[in-house]
C-alpha cells in the first residue's frame, strides 16, 4: 500500500476530488490502495491503473490538470514537478486513483 505525503494543497486537491493522478519518482509500488497523509490528516484511495516511464511520456498519457490541478499548460504542470524534485529525468510512476 503506498504512501503518500503530500502537502496541504496536494491533499485539499485529492480530499475534493480535483486531483486523480499522483505522480513520483522511481518504480511503481506494489499495494491496490494509496494513502495520502498531510499531517494527521489520511485519505485513502483506490489505485485503478499504474504506469511507469518518462515524465514528458507520463504527461502526455495523463491529462496534466488531473495530476496538478492549478496548471494551465503541460508546461506548467512539468515547473511544478520539477520544483519537487530539482529533476525531471529518470523513471518516473504514475497512479490514478479513486477516492
Amino acid at each position: 500500500m503506498p504512501l503518500f505525503m503530500v502537502r496541504r494543497e496536494v491533499f485539499e486537491w485529492v480530499q475534493h476530488g480535483l486531483k486523480t493522478v499522483e505522480l513520483r519518482k522511481g518504480k511503481a509500488k506494489a499495494g491496490e490502495q494509496a494513502v495520502f497523509q498531510c499531517g494527521r490528516d489520511i485519505v485513502r484511495a483506490r489505485i485503478t491503473e499504474k504506469r511507469e516511464g518518462s515524465l514528458p511520456s507520463l504527461l502526455r498519457s495523463f491529462p496534466y490538470d488531473q495530476i496538478i490541478p492549478t496548471a494551465r499548460s503541460v508546461e506548467e504542470a512539468e515547473a511544478y514537478i520539477r520544483g519537487l524534485y530539482g529533476a525531471t529525468d529518470g523513471t518516473f510512476a504514475a497512479y490514478r486513483f479513486r477516492t
